[in-house]
């Protein structure tokens, strides 16, 4: 039975963008399509390694020729549309704490994202042992490197991890250092897999 556990945030126990964030954002941007989301994910790398907001927001306009009209507000819907969470997922957490795991939060996130989200779910989030934000460490997952400071401010060797995530990528490139890593799929998956 695994005693250190590790989580990916989005698409794991945060939500992905919802349809309507998206329309909002698009109609905000002036922009739609899959040329505009192709510019925003080509992107975001810097911006989850700590990237300034407006500086990503330029990068995107740039890669598409664009220029925005508000990008305030485009920020804002851009964050709004990250803090929905998975209540089962979240339960999830407060259960395994409650048994003693030692449990890792291991997200590729935006700076300007990060206090948003703890403001609104501090409570669940203190249950971690380790939050490890991208844009705090300077790297994002896939590098090697933020797999192994999430598993050094845990005390632990990669080896000693199970990961879960939602990105095959992200959890193939978790193995590589040597953590038993998983694509996610379901609360059930997860209660199966760590007991």
């Amino acid at each position: 039975m695994p005693d250190v556990i590790v989580f990916d945030l989005y698409g794991v126990i945060a939500r992905t963008q919802t349809p309507e964030a998206v329309r909002r954002i698009e109609e905000i941007a002036g922009v739609a399509g899959p040329a505009f989301w192709d510019a925003y994910w080509a992107c975001r790398p810097a911006y989850d390694a700590g990237q300034e907001s407006a500086s990503y927001w330029a990068d995107v306009a740039g890669v598409l020729g664009a220029a925005f009209p508000d990008v305030p507000a485009l920020i804002e819907a851009d964050l709004d549309s990250w803090t929905d969470v998975d209540d089962d997922m979240v339960a999830l957490v407060g259960d395994l704490a409650d048994e003693g795991r030692t449990l890792g939060l291991l997200s590729n996130i935006i700076g300007d994202l990060v206090p948003r989200f703890e403001a609104r779910h501090g409570a669940w989030l203190s249950r971690f042992d380790a939050r490890v934000y991208s844009c705090h460490i300077g790297v994002a997952k896939p590098d090697p490197r933020a797999y192994e400071i999430c598993a050094g401010r845990l005390g632990v060797e990669p080896a000693d991890v199970i990961f879960f995530d939602d990105s095959r990528r992200n959890v193939l490139a978790a193995r590589e250092t040597g953590m038993r890593a998983e694509v996610f799929t379901s609360r059930d998956q997860v209660r199966k897999l760590v007991g």
